[in-house]
């Protein structure tokens, strides 16, 4: 059983899948203001990495940062299921008060898209845990890569991270990279019943740091 991205990042890979900024706007939000921007390899490119930058962030001191891959179901829809929504908006009160840059990552279902994500929800629904799941339908268990993130956090001119995550394999991708991840910040949000198994199985196999 396969649940784990590769611990670091291969610098060739990043610069065949170089990507720059292409566009931005600053947005108001119930959560602070932000610079919102968009990098991809073109200004055509529909699915682009959006960076949220907080009004007011120093980078001139370790930045907190957030990857944030979409959840569908969670960011828009506000399902249950997951705590990826409310881990979004948790991430956006904090970057807005201490300053901070979110970005958010097109890597939905951990990489499987949208349509296999709601497919091992069905399974799920059986008994199957989320990586159960993902194994019957013969895809992997978390096939990201944060090479692309990594290098627009570069481009913003940020070489030092306050890494807002519960997942150690995210702060493991910064290894032999331009960008030094100096602490851990934990983003835990309360379980509720509809998620506690989901949360569980991420804590007990796949180690992420939760209560």
């Amino acid at each position: 059983m396969n649940t784990t991205t590769s611990d670091t990042q291969d610098p060739s890979s990043a610069l065949e899948d170089r990507i720059t900024r292409q566009g931005s706007a600053t947005i108001p939000t119930p959560q602070g203001t932000f610079e919102l921007v968009a990098f991809a390899k073109t200004a055509t490119d529909p699915m682009p990495i959006m960076a949220m930058v907080a009004e007011g962030t120093d980078f001139s001191k370790p930045v907190l940062v957030r990857f944030h891959s979409e959840c569908l179901t969670g960011d828009l829809f506000h399902s249950l299921r997951c705590d990826c929504g409310e881990q979004l908006e948790e991430a956006m009160r904090r970057t807005s008060k201490e300053g901070g840059v979110i970005l958010y990552l097109r890597q939905e279902g951990r990489g499987i898209g949208i349509i296999n994500k709601l497919k091992a929800y069905q399974l799920q629904d059986k008994g199957a845990n989320t990586i159960e799941a993902n194994e019957l339908l013969g895809l992997p268990v978390d096939s990201r890569n944060y090479s692309q993130a990594i290098h627009i956090l570069e481009q913003l001119g940020i070489d030092k991270v306050r890494l807002l995550t519960n997942n150690p394999l995210k702060v493991k991708a910064f290894a032999k990279t331009g960008v030094e991840v100096i602490e851990r910040v934990a983003l835990e949000i309360e379980k509720r019943p509809e998620n506690e198994h989901y949360l569980n199985t991420k804590r007990d196999a796949m180690g992420h740091k939760l209560k």
